[in-house]
């Protein structure tokens, strides 16, 4: 598995047969997990590659910066309820896969 920060440009950013090839998803702060066999997919789209511990890095900050957002976002008197449906549920954090064997995991 490969990590990279790209830019999501829009249609033909990836493609059906990129999904094919190997594992590619996307998470927050333009952070990509592309499968070890589509790794060229990073330099066509102008990728920089990052560890996982990079990019776990960048994630958890986005993350975390998002959740405080979100804790800072009161209204007086307003229960939580009210709360999440005026700005939606409270950012959770996630692990990005970190899974070597590209073979255990379904392309889309």
């Amino acid at each position: 598995m490969k990590y990279c920060i790209a830019e999501n440009t829009g249609l033909g950013f990836y493609t059906h047969n990129d999904r094919q090839i190997a594992w590619l998803s996307g998470h927050p702060g333009n952070i990509w997990a592309v499968g070890n066999a589509n790794a060229s997919w990073i330099n066509r789209v102008n990728g920089v590659e990052k560890t996982l511990e990079q990019a776990q890095s960048i994630l958890n900050t986005i993350i975390s910066d998002a959740q405080n957002t979100w804790d800072n976002d009161n209204v007086s008197g307003e229960t939580e309820e009210q709360k999440i449906k005026r700005i939606g549920t409270r950012p959770t954090s996630t692990s990005l896969p970190n899974d070597t064997d590209d073979a255990n995991f379904v392309s889309f």
